[in-house]
């Protein structure tokens, strides 16, 4: 039972034990993917996401909103991405994929606007810029911070695998600064699901903290493997957001309906696996 000092990881693992799912849907409603039926703006986005919303929440522990496709759309689309907000029910998780990373006040009124202005549980970090670029963002502790690892696009390798002195690459020093800021129990990462081989040492590196796993379907990530070396011993520990496989199912005036049958589909799969 959540209680008003819950941090947000044992939020996630309390939703994620309720809904019996590890799965996030991705709302990335790009203009040119939408239904030819709905217009190509902020209205026909506005219903687009609703309707996805309604087909997919019941098999769901959270949705990963990714900024972009929302701002692209000017002033409407960040009116629109309160609306989109509040139509997520109270249990289920609402990830504001955003990957802020910059200092100070900066820093401290982007975690205002995620928090309190958009009230989304959690934030995606990109840590460059070190600490006090995060630190602003996991003050309190119901909120959580999935900060970039290991991602799955083609430029990580330009940084992230880059050998240090300690013999560590770069991105296992960042996840061991991550698991070094989870004092509140409210830091997670982000891997990609196409780097499956990993899992396991990142893992290891950060006992019970939350991976977020992008990456699977239209990127081709494994979910049998990353569930076998991505869960903790108590099989908890991913959430595994799929986006253009589910909500771009259809191309058609039924695409909510078969969005609702593919995040069963997804969660199935990831259930019958784990």
């Amino acid at each position: 039972m959540m209680t008003s000092t819950t941090s947000f990881n044992e939020k996630l693992n309390w939703i994620q034990t309720q809904s019996e799912s590890m799965l996030c849907v991705g709302l990335d409603p790009d203009l040119e993917r939408l239904p030819a039926s709905l217009p190509k703006n902020a209205v026909g986005v506005a219903h687009f996401c609703e309707n996805i919303i309604q087909s997919t929440k019941d098999h769901v522990c959270a949705y990963k909103i990714n900024s972009a496709f929302f701002e692209a759309l000017g002033v409407e689309g960040f009116d629109l991405l309160g609306d989109i907000r509040e139509l997520i029910p109270e249990n289920i998780l609402t990830i504001y994929d955003v990957k802020r990373g910059d200092i100070g006040n900066t820093a401290k009124h982007y975690a205002r606007a995620a928090f309190r202005a958009l009230n989304m549980d959690a934030v995606t970090i990109n840590p460059y810029m070190g600490y006090d670029a995060v630190e602003p963002f996991i003050q309190d502790p119901e909120r959580g911070v999935f900060i970039l690892g290991l991602t799955s696009n083609p430029g990580s390798q330009d940084f992230q695998q880059l050998m240090l002195d300690s013999d560590d690459r770069l991105y296992i020093h960042v996840i061991k600064k991550a698991a070094e800021w989870n004092t509140q129990n409210n830091v997670g990462l982000v891997v990609g699901a196409t780097k499956a081989e990993a899992f396991g040492e990142i893992r290891r590196l950060i006992h019970d903290m939350p991976i977020l796993a992008p990456g699977v379907g239209a990127q081709g990530g494994d979910i049998e493997k990353i569930l076998q070396a991505g869960l903790t011993e108590q099989k908890t520990g991913l959430i595994i957001p799929i986006s253009r496989a589910i909500i771009f199912a259809s191309d058609q005036d039924d695409f909510a309906e078969k969005a609702g049958t593919a995040a069963k589909e997804f969660k199935d799969k990831i259930n019958r696996i784990n």
